[in-house]
């Protein structure tokens, strides 16, 4: 297992006692734990590598857990968020979980509750990983193409003809055969619905930015 597998999980409270009963959680169920007493000390960690989650008190001094959540979305940084407090109230909860928590657990809260909110935030940090990854590949082979090969694939998409995409760029069915060809292969795609597959992912890359 590479360090891009290995999951790590961030445990932000200003109490050590919590932070320590967490620890030890965590280390017998075998995860990878970095914990801070503050969230000013959490932004100066390193990012990790592999899968990761952030088990997050509410209530810290300076920059509390649903100011750190707000600053983490704003710089664009996708964390899976498990937020636990001691007096933990409805609005509180819901402006949470609609800002993408994963859990809200008040304390004191259930060895299990904690663990199984941890196995599901990994694991959504895991498959948003793959996915990152994978739209990064795809980025890599269009960023391949020509000017020309790129208008032909919008227009392939678009669910025209050879012959139609030839009238309209004004050159001939028989260059449009040849860029379509170079667009199939360098995109890697194995059919004409791949290529739409792969060009509306793109599409929604373009639009997150």
């Amino acid at each position: 297992m590479t360090a891009m597998d290995v999951p790590t999980v961030f445990v932000v409270d200003d109490d050590a006692g919590v932070r320590a009963s967490i620890q030890g959680l965590l280390k017998s169920a075998k995860l990878r734990c970095a914990s801070f007493g503050t969230a000013e000390e959490y932004l100066r960690s390193k990012p990790p590598e592999g899968p990761s989650c952030l088990v997050l008190d509410v209530s810290l001094p300076g920059v509390n857990g649903l100011d750190l959540q707000r600053e983490l979305a704003d710089a664009g940084v996708r964390i899976p968020i498990i937020f636990i407090t001691g007096h933990g109230d409805i609005p509180m909860t819901v402006k949470a979980m609609k800002s993408g928590a994963v859990e809200f657990l008040t304390k004191p809260f259930r060895d299990e509750d904690l663990l199984d909110a941890i196995r599901q935030a990994l694991d959504r940090d895991r498959v948003a990983r793959q996915q990152q990854s994978s739209l990064a590949e795809l980025r890599k082979r269009y960023d391949k193409l020509t000017a020309r090969e790129r208008e032909v694939m919008g227009l392939v998409v678009s669910g025209m003809l050879n012959k139609q995409i030839a009238f309209d760029l004004g050159t001939s069915e028989i260059t449009v055969k040849i860029h379509r060809g170079h667009v199939m292969r360098k995109m890697q795609a194995g059919s004409l619905a791949d290529l739409v597959r792969m060009a509306t992912k793109l599409e929604l890359l373009r639009g997150q930015k």
